[in-house]
């Protein structure tokens, strides 16, 4: 399981933090961004597709989908020379754009 907190507060975008027992993880994003990661289903990684949503350490974040359903955040200057990847559900990307949608 993957906890997600989205600090709309953050200075100077807001912070997505994403928690497991054993790694967390923040990306610095735009909201605009993070609501594109509803598209995540077209953004497959056997058709070599991604969405570039936010930084990490000040590095590009990518987001895809992979074949066995699973989304993939890749970090690093694209999608193809990452530097770090993290496998996560696809309910907690979802719950990622909702939590774009919801009003303040």
């Amino acid at each position: 399981m993957v906890e997600v907190t989205l600090d709309m507060d953050a200075d100077p975008t807001p912070l997505l933090i994403l928690q497991s027992e054993s790694w967390e993880i923040h990306v610095w994003a735009t909201l605009k961004d993070l609501s594109r990661l509803s598209e995540i289903r077209e953004a497959t990684w056997p058709n070599r597709r991604s969405l570039q949503a936010g930084t990490c350490a000040g590095t590009p974040v990518f987001w895809s989908l992979t074949a066995d359903d699973q989304a993939t955040l890749l970090i690093g200057q694209d999608d193809e020379t990452w530097d770090a990847a993290l496998l996560i559900p696809l309910t907690t990307v979802d719950a990622i754009a909702a939590l774009t949608r919801q009003p303040p």
